[in-house]
Parts: structure tokens; sequence; C-alpha cells
């Protein structure tokens, strides 16, 4: 894959369909464990139903993005927002739409509420967390478990590689932190006014539906909300068919 360098980060990328000056950008941002490669063929998929071009990367630390540069902290996710920019403009993308799974959608939150975000055209949010809740930390505690005792980490190799460990560890002591118990971005989300779609399982092991209830009532601009059965944390891929014809549907009204 290339590689783009965004406020000295040497991020790894991939680009599909039409370039940032043909057609708005579909910029994908990936899940707490999650890198480039995990999305698979979902980016190629909604850019040939929609005529949008897609931008899918690893942030540091994650698939063959370079290593953290320093030990993750507490405001990690408003550290990858404020990062957004760069990367943006590293790839001259002007008009786009975030695509955001888990710690991906709390990043695209974060960014749409700042001031400088005159090209989001919309928000696809899967899966967000805004808040932790008991449910989460019994997940995650749930998943420590699988990667001490089943073949978790080698899955989880196959795309991080050398930095298997530090990507999940990372991701585990973060949100089990005590200090990260208070964790809430909520204050952001009047500052959100672009189109939101929300696409929320009904059985995702790490949030309930309290966190598209504060979402829905605390944003500025029009929110649509898509429960989905028979779904856990990955929409994308648990109810793949749904989710791509709900992410199709909304991002051709934004065009």
């Amino acid at each position: 894959m290339p590689h783009l360098t965004a406020d000295g980060q040497h991020l790894e990328y991939t680009w599909v369909g039409p370039s940032a000056d043909a057609a708005p950008t579909l910029v994908f941002l990936h899940e707490g464990l999650g890198c480039l490669a995990m999305w698979r063929d979902f980016p190629a998929r909604v850019v040939s139903a929609t005529g949008c071009g897609a931008f899918v990367y690893s942030r540091a630390g994650y698939g063959d993005s370079a290593p953290l540069e320093r030990a993750r902290t507490l405001s990690y996710l408003h550290d990858e927002a404020r990062l957004l920019p760069a990367v943006l403009r590293a790839m001259d993308i002007e008009r786009f739409i975030l695509i955001g799974h888990s710690d991906g959608a709390s990043i695209a939150l974060l960014y749409a509420s700042s001031s400088a975000t005159s090209g989001t055209l919309g928000l696809v949010l899967e899966a967000p967390h805004i808040f932790v809740e008991d449910i989460t930390i019994e997940g995650i505690k749930r998943t420590g478990e699988l990667y001490r005792s089943t073949d978790l980490a080698q899955r989880l190799a196959r795309y991080h590689g050398d930095q298997t460990n530090a990507v999940f560890w990372g991701w585990y002591d973060t949100w089990l932190s005590p200090a990260f118990r208070t964790w809430n971005i909520e204050a952001c989300l009047p500052g959100v006014s672009c189109p939101v779609l929300i696409l929320q399982g009904e059985d995702d092991e790490y949030g309930s539906e309290n966190q598209v209830e504060a979402i829905t009532s605390q944003v500025s601009g029009p929110v649509e909300l898509v429960m989905l059965p028979n779904c856990g944390h990955t929409p994308h891929r648990d109810q793949q068919t749904r989710v791509a014809k709900a992410m199709v549907d909304f991002i051709k009204q934004l065009r």
C-alpha cells in the first residue's frame, strides 16, 4: 500500500474510485482494533453504488502504518480528530463524507463539531460511542479473555503484524483505565450540524441504545437512525447488504 505523511506521521492508505476533484470522497475511519485492510471490499461496494471516491487509511500504530511515537493517552480520540485535517490536506480532499466505525465514529463526531469543517457533507456512524457504559467495560473484559485464551491474537496479527500486542493492549488498557471511565464527548454534539446516519446493532456487545439516543437528541443537524437486528458491533460485516443500502441511500442524498 502507498503511504502519506501528515504532521510527521507515515500512514498507509488506499484509494478507490473517482479522484477528489471529480466527486465527493468517502473517508473511512476504522475501529479501535481495526485498520485499512479490515474494511475488506466494503468501501469498493459503496463506491460502485454511489459514484464517490473512497479514501481508506490506517491510523498510526495500526496495520502497516508507522508505529505510535509515544504511548496512547486518554485523549487519543481527540488527538486523531485534530490530526484529520492534515490527513485530508495531504490527499487534497475538500468535499467528503466521514464513515466512522466505533472509535472512528467518535473521531468523526469530534471532527465535525470543530470550526473548520466546511467540506463535511455528512457523517455515517457505525456503532458510535460517546461515553463509557457498563456494557462497554464488560465487553472489553470478555475480549481480553479471548485474546489470552483463543487465537484472537493470531487473527489480529494478520492485519497488524508486530504491532498487534500494542494495538490490543493499548485499546484494552485505555478503555479499562479508571480515569477513562468519565470519558464523555456529549459536549461536542451540538456543534455537529451536518446530516448524520447512525447504524446500530441491536446486539452490540460494547454499547447500548443510550449512545444513539444521546446523539440523536443533541446534534444540531438532521439524523437518520437504523437499528439492525441480529447485528453486533460491526454492522458492515454482520448486516452488510442492509448497511450498504442504507449508506448508499444516505450518500446519494448528499451529492
